[in-house]
C-alpha cells in the first residue's frame, strides 16, 4: 500500500458524488474516501468510495488491470460501481463498452456478504436476495469479466476488514476448508479431549473483579454473596465439522443442517449453563445476538443465529443448557485453520431515570486440529471454478490434441492415401475452426504475447493467463511442440483463423479461381514483413499500453474469430480483405503479416531435429514437393525452411506415395524393367543346361 495509483481527485469524486452526499479528506493510510450523507442536523457515513487498483491489481488480458471506483456503504452493499480505466481487447472496438457497463450495473446494491458468482449456462442468472446472488455474464468475454469479479471483490474486501470489521484473515479463496470426509464417533468427553469443544468457566468473583473501578462495580449482590459459585459455563465448538454435528445432531437434523448452509458458509455451537442467560429477554431468534461475538485475527466476524429447531446430544449434566447454533457466510472470510476469539458480554448498570451502562467482555479462546481442516493452496482461487465449469471442452480439446499428435507421427495408414489424409485435414481444419475458435473462443493471439511484456514491465504475474483454460491448454501443448515440430503445429492445425483461409482456399480454388504463386525472390522478402511486425508490436508494448491496443488491430483474429465479423465496418473489412487474400495468395496473412506467426516461428527455433524425411533426388533432380508446397517453404535444394513450414504434410504424403514422389515412380520403372531380362536370363540358362 505504500504506493497509491488512484487517479481520482476530490473534484473528481464530487462530480460522481453530488449532493446531498458529501466527499470527506482522503484517507492519509489507506486510500479510501469516506462519503457522507447530512440528514437534518446530522451527518452519517453513506459510503466508502476507493479505486480498485490500490487494493488489488489483476492484470486483464492485455496485461493491464481494471481500474473500478468502487462505492461501499456501512452494511457492505455496493453503493456504485464503475469502470474507471480498462484495457480489454474484447471491449475496445470489440464488442464495445456498453456490454461492459450493463455487466458492472448488476453490482449495485448487492452486497459483500452474498456470495456474487456470474451466471454460466448452466446456473440461474438474475439478482437473487440470498446469501447466493448471480449475475448475467457477458458472451465472448467471460474471462474479461470474471478477471473484472475478482478485482471488485479482492479490493472490496480489503476494505470491508479495515473499514467495516471484516475478517482481517486471508483472501477467502486463500483460506483452509473443513474436511468433510473425516468422522469419527465420538460421545460429548471425547469431542472434548479430542480439542473439538472448548470451555472456559467464568466464576462470580471473575466477572467482579472485571468490574473494578468502573460504575458497574458491586452492584450484583448475588456475586458478592457467592463469589465460587459459577456465574456462566460456555462451550464452544465448530458443528460444521463432520465429527461435531454428526455426533451432536441426529442423521436427519445434520442433513437438515447442510441443506441450511450455503457453500463455504460455517456453522458454530455456543453453549452455557450458568445464572448468566446466553440470550436475553429481547432477543429475536434469526438475528445477531448481543450478548456473544466471535473475532479472528483481531477483528469482529458477523455471527448470526440459525434459528436451529433441533435436540441436541448432550451429556445429563447440560441437558438444561441454553444453546445457539450461529451461521458465519463465507464472505465474511472465516479461516478454521486459525485460532477464534469469542466473547462473551456481560453489561451492568447503574442507576434509575439515566442508568451508566458499563459492558466487560470475556473471551473464549477456541481452535480446530489441524487433522479437520485442509490447507489453503494455490490452486483454490476463482480460476479454479472455471476449469471446473469448462471440464468438457477441456475434455473434447485433449482428446484432440491426442489424434492430432498420432497424425504428426506420421502413421502410415493416413500418410499413404492422398485422399484419406486429405479428407482427415479437412476434418480437423473444420474442427479447430467451428470448436477452438467459434465455440470455445480458444484463438490464441499477439495479445497473448503483449499482455505478458506488460505484464512483465509492471511486474504484474501471468496468472490472469488461468481466467481462460482453453488458452492455457493450447498454449502448453504447442509450447511442446516447439521442441518437437516448430511453428507449424499452431500455424498449420490449430490457427482458427488459419483455418479458416485454407477452408476458403480450398472453396474457391472447387470453383475454379486458382491462387497465384509469389515469385521467390518475393516471396523471401515478405516474409521478413511479420517480424517487423512483431518487433513493432512488443516495443509498443513495454512503452505504452493505449498504442499497443491499436496496433494489435493489424491482428484480424478478433473480429473473425472472437466477434463472428460482429463489429465496426473498418475491422470487418479488414478481416473480410485478409480472408479474400487467402483466395489468391495462399494464405497470405498468415505467411506475410501474421506477428503471432512471426512469434511462433521465432519460438519454433527450439525444434531438435528435421523431422520430415528428404531423399537424396529431392531437389537435385526432384522438384516435385517444392512446387507443390503452397507455403513456398522447400528450396531448390530440398531442404525444408521449418520456420515457414506450416506442418501440412503434403510433402509428407508425396514421400510416401509410389504414385506422387518421382524417384520411386522411377524406382518402381526400372524394377519393372529388370525383372523380364532377368526371366530371359533365367529361362536361357534353364535351356543349356537341358
Amino acid at each position: 500500500m505504500s504506493a497509491h495509483a488512484g487517479v481520482m481527485t476530490r473534484e473528481a469524486m464530487e462530480q460522481v458524488f453530488p449532493a446531498p452526499l458529501v466527499v470527506g479528506e482522503k484517507d492519509r493510510d489507506l486510500p479510501v474516501w469516506p462519503i457522507f450523507r447530512q440528514e437534518l442536523t446530522s451527518t452519517t457515513i453513506a459510503a466508502y468510495a476507493f479505486e480498485s487498483q490500490d487494493f488489488a491489481s489483476i492484470p486483464g488480458f492485455s496485461g493491464t488491470p481494471f481500474n473500478l471506483l468502487i462505492a461501499l456503504d456501512p452494511n457492505g452493499q455496493f453503493m456504485d460501481v464503475r469502470v474507471l480505466s480498462h484495457h480489454e481487447p474484447v471491449f475496445l472496438e470489440g464488442l464495445g463498452e456498453k456490454p461492459l457497463f450493463a455487466f458492472v450495473e448488476q453490482y449495485k446494491d448487492l452486497s459483500l456478504k452474498q456470495s456474487i458468482k456470474i451466471g454460466t449456462g448452466q446456473s440461474k442468472s438474475g439478482k437473487e436476495t440470498g446469501a447466493n446472488v448471480y449475475i448475467d455474464g457477458v458472451t465472448k468475454a467471460t474471462a474479461s469479466v470474471r478477471i473484472l469479479n475478482q478485482t471488485l471483490l479482492a479490493a472490496s474486501l480489503k476494505v470491508a476488514r479495515a473499514k467495516l470489521g471484516y475478517s482481517e484473515g486471508r483472501d477467502p479463496d486463500q483460506i483452509a476448508k473443513v474436511r468433510p470426509d473425516v468422522f469419527k464417533s465420538m460421545d460429548w468427553a471425547g469431542l472434548r479431549k479430542a480439542g473439538l469443544i472448548h470451555q472456559a468457566t467464568f466464576k462470580n468473583r471473575d466477572v467482579e473483579k472485571a468490574f473494578k473501578d468502573t460504575a458497574g462495580e458491586g452492584v450484583d449482590d448475588q456475586a458478592l454473596q457467592q463469589p465460587n459459585e459459577v456465574f456462566a459455563d460456555v462451550y464452544v465448538a465448530h458443528l460444521s465439522v463432520p465429527t461435531v454435528g454428526k455426533n451432536l445432531l441426529s442423521a436427519d437434523k445434520w442433513a437438515y443442517l447442510q441443506q441450511r448452509l450455503d457453500p463455504g458458509d460455517h456453522a458454530l455451537l455456543i453453549l452455557a449453563k450458568g445464572r448468566y442467560a446466553l440470550m436475553g429477554e429481547d432477543f429475536v431468534r434469526g438475528t445477531v445476538p448481543d450478548r456473544v461475538s466471535l473475532n479472528q485475527q483481531k477483528l469482529p466476524i458477523e455471527i448470526r443465529d440459525l434459528d436451529l429447531d433441533v435436540a441436541l446430544n448432550l451429556p445429563p449434566e447440560l441437558a438444561d443448557a441454553q444453546w445457539l447454533a450461529v451461521r458465519v457466510i463465507a464472505p465474511a472470510g472465516l479461516d478454521p485453520a486459525q485460532a477464534l476469539s469469542y466473547e462473551l458480554h456481560v453489561t451492568r448498570s447503574k442507576g434509575m431515570l439515566f442508568p451508566e451502562l458499563v459492558t466487560k467482555s470475556f473471551a473464549i479462546a477456541a481452535e480446530l486440529p489441524h487433522d479437520y481442516v485442509e490447507m489453503a493452496e494455490s490452486d483454490q482461487k476463482t480460476w479454479h471454478g472455471i476449469w471446473l465449469d469448462r471440464w468438457w471442452e477441456l475434455a473434447v480439446l485433449l482428446c484432440a490434441l491426442a489424434v492430432l499428435v498420432w497424425a504428426l507421427r506420421e502413421p502410415p495408414w493416413l500418410v499413404k492415401h492422398p485422399q484419406r489424409m486429405a479428407w482427415f485435414r479437412r476434418g480437423y481444419l473444420l474442427f479447430t475452426l467451428c470448436f477452438i475458435g467459434w465455440f470455445a473462443q480458444g484463438q490464441l493471439s499477439i495479445v497473448n504475447l503483449t499482455a505478458v511484456v506488460q505484464a512483465a514491465v509492471a511486474g504484474q504475474s501471468l496468472e490472469f493467463f488461468m481466467y481462460d483454460p482453453m488458452t492455457v491448454v493450447l498454449w502448453v501443448f504447442v509450447a511442446f511442440t516447439f521442441f518437437a515440430w516448430g511453428r507449424g503445429t499452431f500455424c498449420g492445425w490449430l490457427c482458427p483463423f488459419g483455418a479458416l483461409q485454407e477452408l476458403i482456399s480450398q472453396i474457391t480454388q472447387r470453383l475454379g479461381l486458382a491462387w497465384r504463386r509469389v515469385p521467390q525472390r518475393w516471396d523471401t522478402q515478405l516474409k521478413k514483413l511479420k517480424y517487423v511486425v512483431l518487433a513493432g508490436l512488443l516495443m509498443s508494448a513495454a512503452v505504452s499500453v493505449t498504442w499497443t491496443d491499436r496496433l494489435v488491430e493489424i491482428e484480424p483474429f478478433k473480429t473473425s474469430i472472437t466477434l463472428n465479423f460482429v463489429r465496426a465496418w473498418p475491422f470487418v473489412l479488414w478481416a473480410v480483405a485478409m480472408v479474400f487474400l487467402s483466395a489468391f495468395v495462399y494464405k497470405g496473412y498468415c505467411r506475410y503479416l501474421c506477428p503471432l506467426g512471426a512469434g511462433m516461428g521465432v519460438l519454433g527455433k527450439l525444434r531438435r531435429w528435421d523431422w520430415i524425411t528428404r531423399r537424396s533426388e529431392c531437389g537435385q533432380p526432384c522438384q516435385r514437393c517444392r512446387n507443390d508446397c503452397a507455403y513456398q517453404a522447400i528450396d531448390k535444394q530440398g531442404a525444408v525452411d521449418y520456420d515457414e513450414c506450416f506442418q501440412c504434410m503434403d510433402c509428407v504424403v508425396i514421400y510416401e506415395s509410389d504414385s506422387l514422389c518421382v524417384p520411386r515412380i522411377l524406382e518402381a520403372r526400372e524394377q519393372r524393367a529388370v525383372i523380364p531380362i532377368q526371366a530371359v536370363v533365367a529361362d536361357a540358362a534353364d535351356k543349356g543346361q537341358k
